[in-house]
């Protein structure tokens, strides 16, 4: 079966968000690190809601990206780290991600020259 991001049906498409989104390509890239739990994980990822890092979390384990490792222990301690597939996919994304640091000072400097047209309309 051929998969198509771009129709609207393709599973793909719900894939491609959990990846790509602000807190899923956030968690994705602070695993890339290696194994965390909940809270440590919470806070690589600055800003990050409890509600949201669950949510994302689950998604990403739905997906077969994160895996999730409860130990059952008192209190329980639960480990979070990514699948092979996860850690392929982190790779990549982490290539972007330093791709997009290393360009920032000419972002920003095409946000001022944007900034400065728009304000003269």
């Amino acid at each position: 079966m051929a998969y198509d991001v771009f129709s609207r049906q393709c599973p793909s498409r719900s894939t491609l968000e959990h990846v790509t989104g602000r807190w899923g390509a956030l968690t994705l890239g602070a695993l890339h690190d290696g194994t965390f739990r909940f809270n440590e994980l919470r806070r690589r990822v600055d800003g990050v809601s409890e509600k949201m890092l669950s949510q994302t979390l689950h998604a990403l384990e739905r997906d077969g990206l994160v895996r999730r490792d409860a130990q059952p222990t008192n209190p329980p301690r639960v480990d979070y780290q990514l699948t092979p597939l996860g850690r392929e996919i982190a790779e990549r994304l982490m290539t972007l991600i330093r791709f997009v640091e290393d360009r920032q000072d000419e972002v920003g400097k095409a946000q001022e020259r944007y900034d400065a047209t728009r304000g003269a309309l």
